[in-house]
């Protein structure tokens, strides 16, 4: 098994922060980064929240949780990143922004450093045309929140190498994840472009006055055995993120109207109530 002694991760937001802390729960040293100091902090505080809660369940003891956090420095600086063995990206989805980041892990880390994205739904393949070593660049998909989530798609580009899906699998694995492995690379991946379209037929399910999404949610949770309908989900996973995926999905999959977002999902983008996160979506959890 590859040995990843020092792991990098670009972006402390909810991503970035949780797989940090697997990584530091493996073992590793981390180093964690992000444009400015109140997002590296927040970060930090993340991690701290979340293993407190364990250790209040008695899953974590106070010196494990300790230690974690003892192996996370935080930084803006991505010189730091210089010395790891792997490096995770988790910015937000904006692929100008992935290729400039890109661009700069590849002048820092040393030539043989795998760089590995946790984009959602993106192309692996125009992320590694941003470096010298295409081979070497790969999907390491984790899903929120990734402390919990047990499944990562790891996903070739086009020039993705065996070599590279054998060690990240093998990292994976070794933060206790279970693993598929995404052979071409096509938007969404597995997981998301499933998902969506089953979004976006629940929003014109609603639209069309067919049941209420109170309904709907039920209706999937009791007769498929889901743990949220897709009305739940939306809101758990921020409903501006369920358009984004759509209209990257429309663009990139030849403008089939299957994937063209609903009326009512553009509306409900446009008045703010994106999910759990702002207190109301489809539902308004600040009366909850």
């Amino acid at each position: 098994m590859s040995e990843f002694k020092k792991i990098g991760v670009v972006g402390a937001g909810t991503m970035g922060n949780g797989i940090a802390q697997l990584a530091a729960q493996m073992g590793a040293e981390v180093v964690m980064r992000d444009i400015n100091d109140d997002f590296v902090q927040r970060g930090i505080k993340a991690v701290d929240k979340f293993l407190s809660k364990g250790v209040e369940r008695g899953k974590v003891t106070a010196e494990q949780k300790s230690a974690v956090l003892g192996r996370i420095l935080g930084t803006t600086d991505m010189g730091d990143l210089a010395d790891c063995d792997f490096v995770i990206e988790a910015v937000i989805e904006d692929l100008d922004l992935k290729k400039q980041v890109y661009g700069q892990l590849d002048e820092i880390c040393k030539p043989e450093v795998i760089l590995g994205t946790n984009t959602s739904s993106m192309s692996i393949t125009l992320i590694a045309a941003a470096t010298k070593r295409p081979d070497r660049v790969v999907g390491m998909h984790f899903f929120n929140p990734p402390p919990l989530m047990k499944l990562v798609e790891i996903i070739r580009g086009y020039h993705t190498s065996d070599a590279t899906v054998k060690a990240t699998m093998e990292l994976a694995q070794k933060m206790g994840k279970e693993t598929v492995e995404v052979k071409v690379d096509s938007p969404g991946f597995i997981v998301n472009r499933l998902m969506i379209p089953h979004m976006i037929e629940a929003v014109k399910l609603l639209e069309e006055g067919v049941a209420t999404r109170e309904d709907i949610d039920k209706a999937i949770k009791m007769g498929l055995n889901y743990p949220m309908g897709p009305f739940e989900l939306m809101d758990f996973t921020g409903i501006d993120i369920c358009k984004f995926v759509a209209d990257y999905f429309y663009k990139e999959l030849n403008k089939e109207l299957k994937w063209a977002s609903p009326t009512t999902l553009k509306n409900q983008v446009r008045s703010g109530k994106l999910g759990r996160k702002s207190g109301a979506g489809w539902y308004d959890y600040a009366k909850k």
